[in-house]
């Protein structure tokens, strides 16, 4: 008898119980130690339930040679975004070097109106991210300076977060140039413009509701004192900083860069350097502050730079607010979010390899026969796909794979089950903290996911739109016969 022969598959209970200790544990961690629970406890429960699931797999015949490669390879799959996290830690620290985020922050200080700042944050990042198809670079930069901008103002921060990523992962949705955009109709075989005019039929109306719900949060907000406090933070800022237009250079090259296509790592990395030069350009009294008393010039520059690259800055202008919102950066900043996508790409490589995913999505089929249960069951598939293998991508292609041929066998267009993977897959990613891109977003942002979750209205009414729209029927493409809505 083969090696092969020998493997059980894994029934349903052993699919489940490493689910259900994950979620368990992860519940716990939140419970105990709230705010922190992504620095350490989140780790170890995603650890811990791979352990199980790997006790399970050895009890059914897998092999632990087999299971490790699988672990090598599912983690493989994070070392471009890894890469791009460190890129990032950099040019957030260099940006900060340069006046960079400075700027951006006094400029928007002085420009949104209080009340209407959660719209404008929500369609300037809309608009950027649809310019250069990138979520992750809008939240990174356009988003690190308006979270400061609403802190200034007194706002808050985890609202500010949800208009952040709402209108970041709007533009990114409908982006010719997003990689997402890109896999969804290539993994179910459409056409990508035809599958960008499909989607705007659930994605106009999500970000037209959010964009109400935002404008109503924002006149809600008590900004009385908001205007002194902005002057005192310009004040301050403007003491520290040369603060002036051609700081914004940095900006411009790199989404320059972006439009251009360039790959994101390498068009970051740039984005960095490019702030180290202008650091030392125009930043010159700020970067002897930092470097303190007897140290010569040359020296500052290049110890302060080369720190600004791997651990930030640390500002002290006496006002803890301000040094708050400008002491972050490097690359050492997003070790932890590395460390936590590590984990959870282990969790899903072995769930993934043992087969326990394909079990939990057979299960999920039966019982399903009307288009809107189809849909209703695509959505939740890629759901429990971002929070089982925290990777969106995996969250487009493993469902779009499996339900291919059966919304084919329906009557059903490819566009209706490239629309849902990305109504759910692609939206559903940052709200979940240990995801790739919800960790992403919490080491870029510094808000965490579940605070902002709940603010995130583009992408939580979108996929709930999809599922309606399956069941009364509205704008479901056919071919051939009828389908039952």
């Amino acid at each position: 008898m083969s090696k092969k022969e020998t493997m059980r598959s894994p029934s349903l209970m052993d699919a489940l119980l490493p689910l259900v200790i994950m979620v368990t544990m992860l519940t716990a961690a939140v419970m105990y130690f709230a705010d922190n629970s992504s620095y350490g406890p989140n780790q170890i429960a995603l650890l811990l339930a791979t352990g199980v699931a790997i006790i399970i797999g050895l009890k059914n015949g897998h092999n632990w040679v087999s299971i490790e490669k699988a672990i090598i390879n599912g983690i493989s799959i994070s070392l471009g975004a890894v890469l791009i996290l460190l890129a990032v830690g950099s040019l957030i620290g260099t940006w900060l070097l340069s006046g960079t985020v400075p700027t951006l922050i006094y400029y928007g200080l002085n420009i949104l109106n209080p009340q209407w700042f959660y719209v404008a944050a929500c369609l300037i990042c809309g608009l950027v991210s649809m310019s250069i198809g990138s979520s992750w670079t809008t939240a990174a930069t356009i988003g690190v300076a308006l979270l400061a901008v609403a802190n200034g103002l007194g706002l808050d921060p985890a609202i500010t977060a949800g208009a952040i990523i709402s209108g970041a992962y709007f533009g990114d949705k409908i982006s010719p140039l997003s990689e997402t955009t890109n896999l969804a109709p290539a993994v179910v075989g459409t056409e990508l413009f035809k599958h960008i005019r499909y989607m705007l039929w659930t994605t106009i109306p999500s970000i037209a509701t959010a964009l109400v719900l935002f404008l109503f949060l924002g006149f809600s907000e008590d900004v009385k004192d908001s205007s002194e406090s902005a002057l005192m933070l310009n004040d301050l800022m403007d003491k520290h900083f040369d603060i002036n237009i051609f700081n914004l250079i940095p900006l411009v090259v790199l989404l320059v860069l972006a439009i251009k296509k360039v790959p994101a790592f390498l068009a970051v990395s740039i984005g960095a350097i490019t702030g180290a030069v202008w650091a030392v350009l125009f930043q010159q009294d700020f970067i002897m502050s930092l470097a303190g008393e007897g140290v010569d010039a040359v020296t500052a520059n290049i110890k302060v730079v080369w720190t600004a690259f791997f651990d930030g800055v640390a500002v002290n202008t006496g006002n803890e607010n301000l040094d708050s919102l400008l002491s972050r950066g490097g690359m050492s900043g997003m070790l932890n979010t590395v460390w936590l996508i590590i984990c959870a790409l282990t969790f899903g490589a072995v769930l993934e390899h043992l087969g326990m995913l394909r079990k939990l999505m057979d299960a999920i089929l039966k019982g399903v026969h009307t288009t809107g249960g189809l849909i209703t069951s695509t959505v939740t598939t890629c759901i429990g796909t971002n929070l089982v293998t925290a990777d969106q991508y995996m969250a487009i292609v493993m469902p779009g794979r499996m339900y291919k041929e059966e919304y084919e066998s329906r009557g059903l267009d490819p566009v209706v089950l490239s629309r849902t993977l990305e109504d759910s897959g692609t939206l559903t990613s940052p709200l979940i903290p240990w995801n790739t891109c919800g960790a992403y977003m919490y080491g870029v942002l510094a808000v965490n996911p579940l605070d902002y979750v709940f603010y995130c209205f583009f992408n939580l009414i979108n996929p709930v739109l999809a599922v309606v729209y399956g069941y009364v029927g509205l704008n479901i493409k056919k071919l051939g016969k009828a389908v039952t809505a």
